[in-house]
């Protein structure tokens, strides 16, 4: 992989949902301002001029659905050398604000049809729940076979698995996950940071 990220002809896509876009849609660059734009800044820092293109593709709102329909348009058509999911969370979160439920079945129905697309190395970073506010918890019983689909996922395609949820849980034991997340879901920039340095440890290390 660290070939990958050491090639200026290379691109790298980050897909995914609000955690992704951070505001890409209106920033010039097109990074947004979140974990994709702190990547991209130590990697310039680390590599200069060798560093691989990055774009960010996230769209606020998505669900694994949503990423499937504007795949071909919004990662394919980049050509990607690799790239980068996070999905998932708002397949959860409409169960809870929309009554509008993503089956685990269907969340991996769509999950494969963007990895059966794809001819490059993947990374699938887990959708996380760091439970803030009064009922979050409860979110637990929706969000937990969708990571393992994407646990499942990640074996299945020989994807590289960033374990989020599992890290930033273990984190916010000690740092509280207000600090992480303050409203449980979209990080904070200490959780963007978090985020960054996990995709660096388990992607290029």
């Amino acid at each position: 992989m660290t070939s990958i990220l050491l090639d200026p002809r290379r691109t790298v896509v980050f897909a995914g949902d609000s955690v992704t876009d951070c505001g890409r849609r209106t920033d010039p660059d097109g990074l947004g301002d979140g974990y994709v734009r702190t990547l991209y800044d130590d990697l310039s820092d680390e590599l200069g001029e060798r560093r691989p293109a990055i774009v960010n593709t996230g769209i606020s709102g998505n669900r694994a659905v949503d990423l499937a329909a504007r795949w071909a348009a919004d990662v394919l058509a980049h050509d990607p050398s690799l790239v980068s999911i996070l999905i998932g969370i708002n397949d959860t979160w409409r169960r809870y604000d929309e009554d509008d439920p993503t089956t685990p079945e269907a969340f991996e129905a769509s999950y494969r049809a963007l990895l059966d697309a794809l001819t490059c190395p993947v990374v699938l970073m887990e959708p996380f729940l760091l439970p803030v506010k009064a009922g979050q918890q409860e979110w637990r019983e929706d969000l937990d076979p969708k990571l393992e689909v994407v646990r499942k996922l990640a074996v299945e395609y020989g994807a590289i698995l960033v374990p989020t949820d599992v890290e930033l849980t273990k984190a916010a034991a000690a740092v509280g996950p207000a600090t992480l997340a303050d409203d449980g879901v979209h990080p904070t920039a200490a959780g963007h940071r978090a985020l960054a340095d996990l995709w660096r440890r388990y992607v290029l290390d």
